[in-house]
């Protein structure tokens, strides 16, 4: 992929630093913070709040269905695959096991670019840490994998700084 300062242009650059000004001292986490979308097929850049990230570009959670995660547990304490499969099934039902386990093969097959509920989570984690610690504060650009494509979402911080945007955007 094209690093990101490549594919800001002159106009997007600046919409990137007229965000990051207001941004600088804020230093209280709230539901208004922008994060960045970059539609890199159209060059289109849209400052979603956080609090309605997970709405426009929703997580795969499929990974965490509690049947999932309990299957995981179990393989972890040391229980065989069978054994572990037949725990969950006594605790949820078979069918509830099923349809979690489609879901999930279902989201692997249709793609989600790399976009987990982990990876989520990490970001706004991140994103808080920035904010709440002294010095400039970045603001997270996501680059959206292109539709159809094998390509994971890429997490840039663009940071606050004198020089060039370009030069800021890693």
């Amino acid at each position: 992929m094209a690093e990101l300062q490549t594919l800001l242009t002159p106009r997007l650059q600046a919409r990137v630093e007229a965000l990051l000004t207001p941004l600088q001292g804020q230093g209280r986490w709230h539901g208004e913070l922008p994060v960045l979308l970059l539609d890199r097929c159209w060059l289109r850049l849209q400052a979603v709040p956080v609090r309605r990230l997970a709405q426009v570009l929703p997580p795969d959670a499929s990974a965490e269905a509690p049947e999932l995660v309990r299957y995981r547990e179990l393989r972890r304490s040391g229980l065989g695959e069978l054994a572990a499969q037949e725990q969950c099934w006594r605790e949820f039902g078979r069918e509830a096991c099923g349809e979690a386990l489609r879901h999930y093969w279902h989201r692997q097959d249709q793609g989600n670019h790399g976009w987990t509920l982990p990876t989520y989570l990490e970001l706004l984690a991140r994103y808080r840490l920035q904010l709440e610690s002294p010095g400039g504060t970045p603001l997270p650009l996501l680059a959206l994998a292109r539709p159809g494509s094998d390509e994971i979402h890429q997490q840039h911080w663009c940071w606050p700084g004198s020089p060039p945007m370009r030069h800021t955007c890693r």
